[in-house]
């Protein structure tokens, strides 16, 4: 079913659900960064076990999204959706009850194996039920709104851990779970990928998990290991990575679809994501802290702080997807990352001293101005560079690798700029390492605008005369998809083999190479 229009009933309880359930997720993301003052206070916590409860939840999500995508495809975008919605609520309720920092993780890590099957869901449930035509405008209108629940989540959790306690930060998303699956229910339409081969890729999630997971402990767990010990555990994590590429490559069930990278356009922004989500998720972990730690805020106060991201993101985001739509996808994705560049610069400055109106505000506005206008056009572009087929599994790689970069960027940047043990409780100490961060942080988002720049490439125009439901308008449109019988090829690829040009040339669906083995001609 691909034929549900924006403005009707059924697209806005798609929209609705969709929205729901993973501003869910990046609500609670965002609420942990404002409460972990108060649980490391209350459950006696260190920066390592503080670091574990941001990242066992990332490394969860990280490792398994790609598995959560898949499954969607195969069984059910919908069904998927709502199961992976169930099991994050239940895991919400055991953070909730936790009474140690190990019991938290633990609580973090399940709830990261929800988020896993529930977040690519949300997106492809979007991509598979709306007619081509308004793709671009639902994605916008989706990123606009989750963007807002997880600047929303800085101010929603810090009233709750200032005037109440952490543990409603967590559930809060039990009856936020029940009403998203109520409408899912009844009033989401189910799409899967008739063609899907239902085996699974049991090794391919098995070498990502374990390759992040041991990556991730070496960075986080440096000190207690020793040099030696830390570099021979990271080495480890990477050799492992190396053994899921090849074992992607050879296994006739993929998990994640070798050829989908054939596409330049794809791996560019999927680069451009890794960069960016790094820098965006280490920018709210240290801020937030410093704003507790240096300058005294309160929770409430910390995660008001941020507000101007939400303000921005409702009112910019959806015109952001619609002007990329216009004007093609580069100079968006170019501007957006270095505007958050300038943003983090001006953030780097905040200290023992600064006011939120001369300190925070000016970078804290600055980066929600760049973030507008690279979000949705982002999604877009990735989407737009796959068949519809693999909707799912393209949006689970994107969503992994934003992950995996916060995860990495969190476990590393304690480490690279000097803080351990209890320093985020000692502002001296905490300050000098929060300014060393913000500045790796905006030299990260300056090098994925470069990235955008140098390789992402706007989809060519149609030639005239031709049908405005087929290339047309997908040349228009970079969240544009196929058509129900006909698409162009996605925008990035190569012009090498029978398929011509980029943009320009029609293939029926079935006519398109399979793109679960190696690429063939592009």
């Amino acid at each position: 079913m691909s034929d549900v229009v924006l403005g009707s009933r059924t697209g806005r309880f798609v929209i609705a659900a969709a929205v729901l359930g993973s501003g869910m997720a990046l609500l609670d993301g965002t609420v942990v960064n404002v409460a972990l003052v108060r649980i490391g206070e209350e459950l006696g916590a260190s920066l390592a076990e503080l670091q574990w409860i941001t990242n066992g939840y990332l490394l969860a999500l990280a490792s398994l999204i790609l598995l959560g995508g898949s499954l969607g495809d195969r069984f059910g975008r919908r069904r998927v959706f709502v199961i992976g919605v169930v099991w994050f609520t239940v895991a919400s309720a055991a953070c909730g009850l936790a009474q140690s920092p190990v019991q938290l993780i633990v609580g973090r890590v399940l709830q990261g194996v929800g988020g896993a099957l529930l977040t690519p869901g949300s997106l492809s449930m979007i991509q598979a039920s709306f007619r081509p035509d308004d793709r671009g405008k639902a994605i916008g209108t989706w990123s606009g709104l989750g963007g807002i629940a997880s600047a929303l989540g800085p101010f929603v959790g810090g009233w709750l851990v200032q005037y109440a306690s952490w543990r409603l930060a967590f559930l809060v998303n039990l009856p936020l779970g029940a009403a998203t699956v109520w409408i899912a229910q009844l009033h989401v339409p189910e799409t899967r990928d008739e063609k899907a081969d239902h085996r699974f890729d049991v090794a391919g999630a098995v070498l990502a998990t374990l390759a992040l997971g041991t990556t991730t402990f070496a960075l986080i767990q440096h000190e207690p290991l020793g040099a030696v010990a830390a570099t021979g555990v990271g080495l480890l994590g990477l050799a492992i990575g190396a053994a899921f590429v090849v074992v992607e490559r050879r296994t006739s069930h993929p998990m994640v679809p070798p050829a989908l990278f054939a596409s330049r356009q794809f791996s560019a922004a999927n680069a451009m994501t890794l960069l960016v989500y790094a820098a965006l998720g280490a920018v709210f972990f240290f801020l937030t802290l410093q704003l507790q730690t240096v300058l005294g805020y309160g929770p409430l106060l910390a995660g008001m702080a941020s507000l101007p991201v939400t303000v921005l993101m409702l009112l910019f985001a959806a015109r952001g997807g619609a002007l990329a739509s216009r004007i093609g996808p580069r100079l968006p994705m170019t501007v957006g990352p270095v505007v958050c560049a300038v943003g983090a610069l001006l953030l780097s400055g905040v200290g023992a001293g600064s006011t939120y109106w001369t300190g925070v505000l000016p970078g804290i506005s600055v980066f929600g101005l760049g973030l507008t206008l690279l979000v949705a056009p982002l999604t877009a572009t990735v989407l737009a560079a796959a068949p519809d087929r693999y909707a799912g599994v393209a949006s689970g790689v994107n969503n992994a690798v934003a992950r995996a970069g916060s995860l990495l960027a969190v476990a590393a940047l304690p480490a690279v700029v000097g803080l351990s043990g209890s320093d985020y409780t000692v502002p001296e100490a905490f300050s000098s390492a929060y300014r060393t961060a913000m500045l790796l942080c905006a030299g990260m988002l300056a090098a994925g605008g470069v990235v955008s720049w140098l390789l992402i490439r706007n989809p060519a125009p149609a030639p005239s005369g031709t049908d405005e439901t087929g290339a047309g308008r997908q040349g228009r449109a970079a969240a544009a998809g196929a058509t129900r019988h006909t698409r162009a090829v996605p925008a990035g690829w190569s012009c090498a083999g029978s398929e011509g040009c980029p943009g320009t040339a029609h293939h029926h669906d079935e006519d398109l190479p399979a793109l679960g083995g190696a690429p063939t001609g592009r």
